[in-house]
Order: structure tokens, then sequence, then C-alpha cells
């Protein structure tokens, strides 16, 4: 490899990386093409020649093309770590990006087909049979079971907001509710 020129000339330091950023690419991206998806691996290659090329115009200087070729491999495989560890946790969006499957109209692509998750007709009406006998069956309960579970059906007040307003503890307002969800089971299963 040929020496750099000590010239100063800012727009000569920065053909100089682009040169040797070129040559060494596929060598590199093949050499470390089992840290990463060759797409990672192109990004980080892109940013590491992007950090050098700054810092060349900022001045900076290397002492021939083999040091600027070493310090290139070596900001190319600092950015694979950063990117492994984004990956592997320390950054949660990417960690789901990295599972998650690729979306395709036509899943024999080998690719994710979308599942409907909602119930179908069949399980709607169960449900809306077991909705019903729930409400037929509420007034069976105590006045405080009903309150418990009207609050906890709401959703409006939390168990601690509830247990303020009525004056319960903790303890009361978790017995009460435990007491109420397993009178309806035993209602509903009589029931049936």
């Amino acid at each position: 490899m040929r020496r750099l020129q000590g010239s100063g000339n800012v727009a000569d330091a920065v053909e100089e990386v682009a040169l040797v950023a070129h040559a060494r690419r596929e060598l590199l991206l093949r050499a470390h093409r089992f840290r990463l998806r060759r797409e990672d691996l192109e990004d980080c290659y892109s940013q590491a020649t992007l950090e050098l090329i700054g810092h060349v115009r900022r001045g900076g200087r290397f002492a021939g093309t083999l040091h600027l070729a070493r310090v290139l491999e070596q900001r190319f495989v600092s950015r694979i770590h950063d990117r492994r560890r984004a990956i592997s946790g320390r950054s949660s969006t990417q960690a789901a990006l990295e599972q998650a499957a690729p979306l395709s109209a036509m899943p024999e692509e080998g690719q994710l087909d979308i599942a409907d998750w909602r119930p179908g007709v069949e399980q709607l009406v169960i449900l809306r049979q077991e909705l019903r006998a729930i409400r037929e069956l509420i007034p069976l309960l105590s006045p405080d079971q009903r309150l418990v579970i009207s609050s906890q059906l709401t959703g409006l007040v939390g168990p601690a907001e509830f247990c303020r307003r009525h004056g319960w503890s903790a303890a009361k307002y978790r017995k009460v509710a435990q007491r109420a969800r397993g009178r309806l089971r035993t209602l509903l299963n009589a029931r049936e």
C-alpha cells in the first residue's frame, strides 16, 4: 500500500479514504459475514467510512494507507459490536425488530402470514351466552360482592381508590372479590 500524501490537502485525504474503503469493502464484509446479516454489515461499514471521512475533514491524518485500512477495520468491528449489543437487548426496539418476521401478501414466499386472532362466530355466540348468564346471576351475589364486581368490570376505579372511597382495607377488597368470582363460578356451573 502506498503512503498517504502529507500535503495537507483535505480533498486528497478524503479521496484516499474513499479509495481504501472501496478496496477493502468486500474483503471486510466477507471476513465478518458470520457476525451480522449482510445489510447490517453494510450499514456498519458505511458508518465506519463516514466516521473516517469526518475525521479527515476535521484535519486528522493517517501515517499511510495501511494505517488507514487498519483504522477502518477497527471502526467497522466497533460498529458491529454496537449493532450486536443493540440487537441483544440494550435497545428493546432493535431486539423486537430483529425478531420480527417480514410480512407478505403470499405466505408461500416463505414469509409470515398474519393470523386473525379475533374470535369466530361460534366463539362469539358462546361468550354472549355466558355474559347473559352472568348478568342474570349477579343479583344473587351479596351487595358488597356486586359492588366489587361492578367496579372491576368498569375499570374506572382501581382497588386502592375503591378502598379509600368505601373505607375498606385491601384485604377485605381482595377477599370480597375472590368470593364473588367463586360464587359466580359456582352459580354458572350449577346452571349448566
